[in-house]
Parts: structure tokens; C-alpha cells; sequence
């Protein structure tokens, strides 16, 4: 998301703001939902109760659309939200958000390409999820976020990600202490290098092939 989107989102707060503090539940899973939420300032956790343990689906930020499935399905929330620390959102209904595309069809045109995002980020994510090996579940993760960034992952190498091994197992919904070994493993194999805010992959498209592998061995 753009810096002018999020200029455009501060500038519609008087009207569509609301702020969460840190701790705050924003709503909670299976709760009916009329509202989709636009992030402007802080991050915020989904979270989701399975098996009596509360499990972190994925870490928002600023200029991430959130609820849009309770609009899209008509049906109740699928997760909880809750502020990681103080944070600004708007808030959208049906009715407010078709006088927004009257209003500022450039900024509606933007958030609807947000939403559009969103939902292929939901998918790529199921993607990581249906893998059974947890290897490649992590291999996984750092495809889509190479193809978030655009980057050729045929002729890329040491590709740095500015994230953390408790975001990598965010992203494929897998126990910290096992993601923490996994890419330490990684990293004795020289397939990445840990450092204290971020992870590089030596070379992204040996990934490319072991979970292209594994997918079309799935499939058969």
C-alpha cells in the first residue's frame, strides 16, 4: 500500500476513524460482522482458538485491509483481532463505503484494490497451510513473500527479508520452537543466514523447486 493511500486514510478519520489501545479486542471469532476495517497506524494479531489454544494467524500493518470476509461471505467473524499496540482504523460498512466511492472514487479505487489483494493473500496463505511438511511449509512462506516483492525468483540470490523467525511461523501456523529449529537447520545447511531482524535465502529458487515438487507429488 502506497504512502498516499494512507495519507488519503488519515485525512478520512474524522469520519470513518476509530482507535483501539494496545491489548484492545477489535472483535472477537465467530461474532456477527456488518464492518470491514482499513489500518492506518499501528499492528494488530488475528488469532483464532483451536484446540483450546490460542493460535496467531498473522501480524497487520498499516495500509492492510481486515474483515472483509464477514462482508464478503455474510457470515460471523473468522478470527479475533486484537491491538498489538495503540492503533488508528476506519471503518466501512456497505452504506458508508458506496458514499465513499461517490465522494473520493480515487481513494475507494485503492482500497478496493487492497481488498482485492487481501483475498489473494488469504489464499497463498491456505497454499502454505495445506502442506503437511513443515520444511516446506517454511520454504513456502518465503515464495510468497518474494512474490509480494516482485523479485525473479529464478535469478535471485541472498534475498533479504526484514522479518523474524516468529513471523516465518506466524505465516505457516506452526509452533515457534519448531520454526526456530527448522531455519536453524536452514541456516547449517547455508540455504539461509539469521539475523537479528531479518532472514536471507541463499538462493530462492532451490525453494521454488522442493514446494513445486511436493505440491504436484500432492496432487497426484
Amino acid at each position: 500500500m502506497s504512502s498516499n493511500t494512507l495519507d488519503f486514510g488519515i485525512g478520512l478519520f474524522g469520519k470513518f476513524g476509530k482507535t483501539f489501545k494496545k491489548d484492545e479486542i477489535i472483535f472477537c471469532e465467530y461474532e456477527p460482522g456488518n464492518s470491514f476495517f482499513f489500518l492506518i497506524e499501528g499492528r494488530i494479531k488475528a488469532t483464532k482458538i483451536s484446540a483450546d489454544k490460542e493460535k496467531t494467524l498473522d501480524i497487520l500493518s498499516p495500509g492492510e485491509i481486515f474483515g472483509e470476509m464477514a462482508i464478503l461471505e455474510d457470515a460471523p467473524r473468522s478470527a479475533t483481532m486484537i491491538a498489538l499496540e495503540d492503533v488508528k482504523v476506519l471503518e466501512f460498512n456497505k452504506a458508508n463505503f458506496n458514499g465513499l466511492m461517490q465522494s473520493k472514487p480515487e481513494l475507494a479505487i485503492k482500497l478496493l484494490r487492497a481488498f482485492a489483494k487481501r483475498i489473494y493473500d488469504q489464499k497463498r496463505r491456505l497454499m502454505i497451510l495445506t502442506l503437511e511438511d513443515p520444511d516446506i511449509k517454511i520454504m513456502d512462506v518465503f515464495l510468497m513473500l518474494a512474490e509480494n516483492k516482485g523479485i525473479d525468483i529464478y535469478n535471485s540470490t541472498d534475498i533479504k527479508f526484514d522479518i523474524t523467525p516468529e513471523d516465518v511461523a506466524n505465516w505457516c501456523g506452526m509452533d515457534k520452537s519448531k520454526c526456530s529449529q527448522i531455519l536453524s537447520h536452514f541456516q547449517k545447511q547455508n540455504r539461509i543466514l539469521l539475523a537479528q531482524n531479518s532472514i536471507t535465502v541463499t538462493n530462492i529458487n532451490d525453494f521454488y523447486r522442493m514446494v513445486n515438487s511436493k505440491r504436484k507429488s500432492f496432487k497426484k
